[in-house]
């Protein structure tokens, strides 16, 4: 199997990794990859169904998207993963999803606090939010960048979600467990009241472990 070939089968697990999770529906969100030394990037063609898609239908663009390889059109957000790509030299997979947990937040404008000890794993302190904006250009990309932290996903404002990491893999498991701790704390704010935040020597402790001890390292 060529590089290319395993990276359209990383993107194209990931892809049905967020249909089989729950996180999209019909033909809505998108995943992504990219090979840096060769400047391409593995996106999921647009319209098509998730359970018909193989891995030679992700289609292959070059940085300023111009399509390379495969016989669909790409993703219609293929420019805010190349602005991320193109900004953000750690990223190595990007995952655009309307999960509705996450979305819910999304759509009051609100971060998720860091208030579960898996919030502060992951993403190390409020998964942020950002205002909402039309999807011209570079807009959804400049405001990302604009709103990002440490946190390996965002929400944006009354739309949805992007997630990324080092990996396609990666960025899946982000996009997964954003719409997993968005879910929880959804329901502990139906009991009644806001959740209370970790104190931030506490969530320093969780996501140190994390990001060193944690797994088969």
């Amino acid at each position: 199997m060529t590089p290319l070939d395993n990276l359209r089968r990383q993107v194209w697990e990931a892809n049905l990794g967020i249909y089989r999770g729950g996180l999209v529906t019909e033909h809505a969100g998108n995943a992504s990859g990219i090979d840096r030394r060769r400047g391409l990037v593995v996106i999921k063609p647009s319209g098509v169904d998730y359970l018909k898609m193989r891995p030679a239908d992700m289609v292959v663009t070059d940085l300023e998207g111009r399509k390379l390889k495969g016989k669909w059109k790409p993703s219609v957000d293929l420019p805010h993963h190349l602005y991320l790509y193109k900004h953000c030299p750690e990223i190595g997979g990007v995952i655009h999803t309307h999960s509705n947990y996450a979305t819910s937040f999304a759509l009051l404008g609100k971060p998720i606090p860091v208030c579960l000890t898996a919030i502060a794993d992951e993403f190390g302190e409020d998964i942020p939010c950002m205002p909402y904006v039309d999807n011209l250009g570079d807009h959804i990309g400049e405001t990302i960048l604009k709103y990002k932290t440490r946190a390996p996903g965002i929400l944006l404002g009354q739309h949805g979600t992007f997630s990324w990491g080092p990996t396609p893999r990666e960025a899946l498991k982000a996009a997964v467990m954003l719409e997993d701790v968005a879910k929880t704390v959804h329901l502990a704010m139906l009991l009644g009241g806001e959740p209370k935040r970790l104190p931030p020597e506490e969530v320093k402790k969780w996501w140190d472990r994390y990001h060193t001890t944690y797994g088969q390292r």
